[in-house]
């Protein structure tokens, strides 16, 4: 792994969430253009993060809800 290989991976959250700067943005997205390896590691963490937003929509119990709340209120008295 160079080393822009080890910068990509360690922005690669920021990268996702749309956290760099422009400049950083654009260094990033030149290199997974140019590094199969990478831009695999890429796909797979921004296809992971739509899974688990379409799988955490579920509402939780309104019971469960109010046992957690009372469980929080009783851990501050």
């Amino acid at each position: 792994m160079g080393s822009h290989c080890t910068e990509a991976a360690e922005l690669l959250y920021h990268y996702i969430d749309g956290e760099l700067t422009e400049e950083r943005r654009m260094l990033i997205s030149a290199h997974l253009d140019d590094c199969p390896p990478c831009l695999d590691a890429f796909d797979f963490e921004a296809e992971l993060r739509v899974v688990v937003a379409e799988r955490c929509r579920d509402r939780v119990p309104d019971e469960l809800r109010q046992r957690v709340a009372d469980a929080l209120a009783r851990l501050q008295e």
